[in-house]
């Protein structure tokens, strides 16, 4: 069996953190998947559903749920 040798590194404290900013690209492709979702709705709310639940997950994460290597 193999030992694993950890060497510790303090945090470098002086370093400046920069500030979040929201991708204003980011925002503008949610409101698109808001919008494909409000038309799929209105065209046929029972045919679309499976295609509404995946730009949901969309919108409600970053990355798809059901996104998966093995599939």
């Amino acid at each position: 069996m193999a030992k694993v040798f950890t060497i510790s590194v303090p945090p470098d404290l002086s370093r400046k953190h920069r500030e979040r900013t929201s991708d204003p690209r980011y925002v503008d492709g949610q409101k698109m998947l808001v919008e494909a979702m409000k038309y799929l709705a209105k065209a046929d709310p029972v045919s679309n559903r499976g295609a509404i639940e995946l730009l949901s997950e969309h919108v409600r994460t970053r990355f798809r749920m059901t996104d998966s290597p093995l599939s």
